[in-house]
């Protein structure tokens, strides 16, 4: 462990972030486009089972003592209880958190939150903590979907959202060796605007963008959309700068080392439950002179894959590649109209280049393998469109819920030689269980991100809301969660644990892994304050 180092000034500052409100994707409801009206109709045979949503919530009443608050505002600049504050640190954005958000009479809330404005605050609110017997849930942009960011209190005394928000900044950019250090709390479209200014972009682009910050993509290993062509987050990172109830870690300072195990490793994916990361340094690239972009349809999903298999194990390097199955295929036809002619299964790519030339060879080449694999080109608009759509789905699941349809994600990875077998298993699964409740449900999939030696699953779910929604989707994802396992595949491949996972996670890493996940939380959070209960399990009780 490193002695404690002052943070240097940040060379800029972002303007402030968006935020979602308290019960929905995003601050604006979505429009429910045209064409899923005749997909709802057939999913809505009988009496609909709608979950409007509601007015302002009552919360838990705060349970933070006054002399705590007042220690922590002195350590971090700013804290509070109030309501109105509180009510935005509910805690993530899964169809469970948004169905209980709907129908609880009252609203399980951080006692406080507390708002650090640099590592140097994050690690004395954290010392504060352990000495008080207060847990701590790092908060960033709150779009965790598994239960990673809930305010559990657990056997401590009281907990508080520790807000990251006041930490986003530019701090160091090297332009020599292409690296840029951004405080935790910069949320996707902050670093974005730092780094275009100076011609720079990170290039990651996951479906919560708008929302999620720089630390919860290191924390959950987060996957963009354009990960065939910047890598998954944790391939961007560089160094970690961390605070933790024991004291702090500074990781990384060479592109490479032999230095014993990477400790970087323990901090990526843990969620918060070792302690905060608060700066992250990250690859970059200069913004690219030229995007070209391309769509084919393949006469079925297995032939397609084959072909993404095939471009990926060549080395061919397109920025985006996406494979939807027939369902998920005839589903968008429906829903937008350049689609409506097309049959068998779609896959859309984007091409980044130094220059037109150099992004349009790139799909050529790729062109040459697909068509090989039967595809046949459908130009630029089906990859232009997912593209202008690609950050708007999660609110749309606010809009059916209204209409008592349920729209729900998970996802898992594997081996090519698996996929088949994963995709067959988890799509059964799905259906069987959701059907034996009485709908007639619609279960999507999509290749989203590739590799040589295999392939990440994306499915959707689309079903009519039963009378007991929470518990309806609680089913099927135990059912899908189970057929994961059973075919080989991982719980999550960029979702991360959270609480939602944990009860699965011993059966992909084994007892002694759970252990070697406890040994380090023992070491680095000695008394069990950060984030109770996610990623390893919280000793004793656990009341909210």
């Amino acid at each position: 462990m490193s002695s404690p180092t002052p943070t240097p000034i940040a060379i800029a500052l972002p303007p402030p972030a968006g935020r979602s409100d308290w019960d929905a994707w995003g601050d604006e409801p979505a429009r429910l486009p045209a064409g899923a009206r005749a997909i709802v109709s057939t999913l809505l045979p009988g009496k609909p089972h709608p979950v409007p949503r509601r007015k302002r919530p009552t919360l838990t009443a705060s349970r933070i003592a006054a002399d705590d608050l007042s220690a922590l505002t002195d350590a971090a600049g700013r804290a509070t209880a109030d309501d109105d504050v509180r009510v935005l640190h509910l805690g993530g954005k899964s169809t469970p958190d948004l169905l209980a958000r709907r129908t609880g009479e009252q609203q399980a809330a951080p006692d406080a939150v507390v708002s650090p404005g640099s590592h140097d605050e994050v690690l004395a609110v954290l010392r504060l903590c352990a000495e008080r017997g207060i847990a701590v849930v790092p908060f960033g942009g709150g779009t965790s979907v598994v239960g990673g960011v809930d305010p559990v209190r657990g056997s401590h005394a009281a907990i508080i959202a520790l807000d990251l928000s006041r930490t986003a900044a530019l701090i160091t950019l090297d332009e020599v060796s292409l690296l840029a250090t951004l405080g935790a709390g910069t949320t996707g479209p902050q670093a974005e605007e730092l780094l275009g200014e100076r011609g720079f972009t990170l290039g990651h682009f996951p479906q919560s963008f708008r929302y999620a910050s720089i630390g919860g993509f290191a924390a959950t290993r987060s996957s963009g959309q354009a990960s065939r062509g910047y890598g998954r987050f944790d391939d961007l990172v560089h160094a970690l700068r961390v605070a933790t109830p024991a004291g702090e870690l500074r990781l990384g300072r060479a592109p490479a080392s032999a230095a014993g195990p990477d400790l970087r490793q323990l901090f990526l994916g843990s969620e918060g439950a070792f302690g905060v990361l608060t700066e992250v340094t990250v690859r970059i690239r200069p913004v690219p002179a030229a995007t070209a972009y391309g769509a084919w349809t393949f006469p079925d999903f297995t032939s397609g894959a084959a072909a993404l298999r095939s471009a990926t194990q060549r080395g061919i390097r397109p920025t985006v590649l996406r494979l939807s199955d027939e369902t998920e295929t005839r589903v968008n036809a429906a829903l937008g109209g350049h689609l409506t002619r097309m049959r068998g299964v779609l896959a859309v790519a984007t091409f980044e280049g130094e220059s037109t030339a150099a992004a349009a060879e790139t799909r050529a080449t790729l062109h040459d393998v697909f068509r090989s694999h039967g595809a046949r080109s459908r130009g630029e608009e089906p990859a232009r469109s997912w593209e202008r759509g690609r950050f708007a789905s999660p609110a749309l699941r606010d809009t059916l819920l209204d209409i008592g349809v349920l729209a729900e994600t998970l996802e898992t990875a594997t081996t090519w030689a698996q996929l088949p077998e994963l995709k067959r298993s988890v799509t059964a699964a799905l259906t069987d269980r959701l059907t034996a409740e009485g709908t007639k449900p619609l279960v999507l999939c999509h290749i989203s991100h590739v590799y040589p030696a295999g392939a990440s699953l994306y499915f959707t779910v689309v079903a009519a809301l039963t009378a007991d929604p929470a518990a309806q989707w609680q089913g099927a994802k135990d059912a899908a969660s189970r057929a994961i396992g059973e075919a080989g595949g991982t719980i999550t491949h960029h979702h991360a644990v959270g609480r939602d996972h944990l009860p699965y996670l011993e059966d992909e890493i084994g007892p002694l892994g759970i252990a070697v996940l406890r040994a380090v939380k023992d070491t680095l959070d000695p008394t069990g304050i950060m984030n109770p209960g996610v990623l390893v399990e919280a000793p004793g009780p656990v009341a909210g």
